[in-house]
């Protein structure tokens, strides 16, 4: 059973009288334990595509399905509880709240869900231990590396066992050797926890890496 399916979904921008298409007819689906890359050149359409899936945009027209429910039809209330609850996020930014610790940024999303703070803190811990990062949870933001920031981000991804984690350009603002050992981490999340993650990226680092690829060029599907 997919966790996405789409149908036929299109996108299109009203930019003054302009119109601008940004996804064309797409067809696709995500099962459990992926490890998929949408990958395309800039303005190939990936970045809406993730949005779309992480019910953050809405088509234009065609149907998108997520755990077999029709998000064109779903209220915004309801698009915020699946994505708060079902979907882990990971952006090329990283967008930690700078004035908390790694241990908070990664309690944080748990503290909207309503998850007891025992809970809490013990799944935060266990999550900044999988990520490699146990001696650095009492430091903010700022007083991380880009890489150490990153992998937060990833903790506070997969804290609380979404169905799937969404991950626009994550190797964009890091070194070669920085985003192969982030790529490598989540290969490893992939393949012992069975965490479903999509990307969308340029980067043939992940490319690499990526069980599956979907291509995307003028927001149509290429192969």
């Amino acid at each position: 059973m997919p966790i996405i399916k789409t149908e036929n979904l299109g996108r299109v921008y009203q930019t003054g009288k302009v119109e601008v298409v940004a996804l064309r007819m797409v067809n696709m689906s995500v099962e459990p334990g992926e490890f998929l890359a949408i990958v395309g050149p800039s303005g190939s359409g990936k970045t809406t595509l993730l949005n779309m899936i992480g019910a953050l945009d809405s088509p234009t027209h065609g149907k998108i399905f997520f755990d077999e429910e029709d998000l064109t039809k779903a209220s915004s209330f309801r698009l915020a509880e699946i994505r708060l609850m079902k979907i882990g996020f990971i952006f090329q930014a990283y967008n930690l709240i700078p004035v908390l610790t790694a241990f908070e940024n990664v309690e944080y999303v748990m503290l909207l869900q309503g998850i007891p703070e025992r809970e809490r803190k013990k799944k935060a811990l266990e999550a900044l231990i999988e990520v490699g990062l146990k001696t650095c949870i009492d430091r903010r933001p700022g007083d991380l590396s880009g890489g150490q920031q990153q992998r937060v981000a990833v903790a506070r991804a997969i804290v609380s066992g979404p169905k799937i984690v969404l991950a626009d350009e994550p190797t964009a603002n890091l070194d070669s050797k920085t985003g192969a050992g982030l790529m490598d981490l989540l290969l490893e999340l992939n393949q012992w926890k069975g965490i479903t993650f999509v990307f969308s990226t340029h980067d043939p680092m992940v490319m690499e890496r990526a069980k599956r690829t979907i291509h995307l060029r003028d927001g149509r599907i290429e192969e």
